[in-house]
């Protein structure tokens, strides 16, 4: 399995970012051929894109997830390396042309589990 990497440099408060970042269900509204994010749960999400002209469908796992520090998933097939640093970019035009987030999840995961206490 292939871990890929990617950051980018966002003029917005890290708050707003990392809150606009959790809300996987806008991912369309700016990932090149992504056409539905649903979470499943605090930790499941179903993806649907086209990918080589083809629709495809696949699930990920949060793994990890730290308040204004990272969020980590992993997935089964689906994932196009080059398209990830265009999809960075225009994250970053979208949530600096918005000015805030539409949304916030301030939970956390590790080692693959909820840590109830700390959702919010």
């Amino acid at each position: 399995m292939a871990t890929i990497e990617q950051s980018i440099e966002v003029n917005a408060p890290l708050r707003a970012v990392y809150n606009q970042w959790t809300q996987f269900e806008d991912f369309p509204r700016f990932m090149e051929g992504v056409k539905e994010v649903r979470q499943l749960d605090d930790k499941r999400l179903h993806w649907r894109a086209v990918i080589g002209g083809k629709e495809k469908e696949w699930d990920a796992e949060i793994v990890e997830q730290r308040p204004d520090e990272r969020i980590a998933w992993t997935s089964r097939g689906g994932v196009v390396s080059a398209r990830v640093k265009g999809d960075l970019e225009r994250f970053k035009e979208f949530i600096e042309r918005r000015g805030r987030e539409t949304g916030a999840w301030r939970g956390e995961i590790q080692h693959g589990q909820v840590d109830r206490r700390k959702v919010s």
